[in-house]
């Protein structure tokens, strides 16, 4: 058996913490929606637990992954954010989830931070990029606040085309390069 821990974050209003099945009927409720459109939904129940099980396993398998948020106020799982790579993806990408109850209120900015510092502070990667639908105005703003910056268009295999948003680097962050994105 393949042991292994998912760190817990925590930021000004969010706890970020390992996914867990009790996350999977708030999952389920999003990808019967359309509002799962641009993270690959609408699916299945089946389909969304094998999402969440999936999202463990990266885990195991990479050693960073998609953490659960959770509302330090009310305790409520408001969706996820995370570290991500799986096999064919063009790069090492952070991407965030909201459920529709949890948009508008800057979780996804505060969270990617998050998960931002640990791939910079803790993985020691020197850039990221965040994979974001064209017509996903409200992740390109995300991105946008994060200070990425549109970079080019990818041709997603399962997706279509995607376009890809880099980070600030590690280097520029540190040195308080804001200004090179600006």
């Amino acid at each position: 058996m393949t042991t292994f821990t998912i760190p817990t974050l925590e930021t000004q209003r969010l706890i970020l913490r390992a996914p867990c099945e009790a996350d999977f009927d708030a999952e389920a409720a999003f990808y019967a929606s359309d509002d799962s459109k641009f993270v690959g939904g609408p699916k299945r129940p089946d389909e969304t637990w094998r999402l969440l099980a999936c999202l463990i396993g990266h885990w195991a398998m990479r050693g960073y992954g998609f953490w659960a948020l959770q509302d330090k106020t009310t305790g409520a799982y408001v969706g996820r954010v995370g570290l991500w790579n799986p096999l064919g993806w063009p790069e090492p990408e952070i991407g965030w989830t909201l459920m529709p109850q949890a948009i508008g209120k800057g979780f996804a900015t505060e969270a990617a931070i998050a998960a931002r510092d640990y791939a910079y502070g803790t993985l020691g990667w020197k850039t990221v990029i965040s994979l974001i639908d064209d017509e996903n105005t409200a992740s390109k703003a995300v991105a946008e606040r994060l200070g990425a910056k549109f970079e080019t268009t990818y041709e997603h295999p399962a997706f279509g085309p995607m376009n890809i948003w880099r980070h600030i680097s590690a280097a520029d962050l540190s040195s308080g390069g804001m200004e090179a994105y600006a």
